[in-house]
């Protein structure tokens, strides 16, 4: 993941390694986070955190297959 450990960095871009994703990711820093929430970004390859505003987007795109 790219990614800084408090996320001062507001776009993320992540691999299928990351999936499912949710935010906040486990390198953020405890004082930073908020509820944990799952985001779809499988389909279109990009998601924003509606606690946030953290905009995470999928290498390589959407994922073929995903409804």
């Amino acid at each position: 993941m790219n990614q800084q450990a408090d996320n001062k960095e507001r776009e993320i871009e992540i691999t299928t390694d990351n999936l499912p994703l949710h935010c906040p990711t486990p390198e953020m820093r405890l004082w930073n986070t908020h509820p944990r929430v799952y985001l779809p970004i499988e389909k279109t390859g990009e998601a924003l955190c509606p606690y946030c505003g953290t905009r995470y987007t999928l290498k390589g795109g959407a994922l073929a297959g995903h409804h």
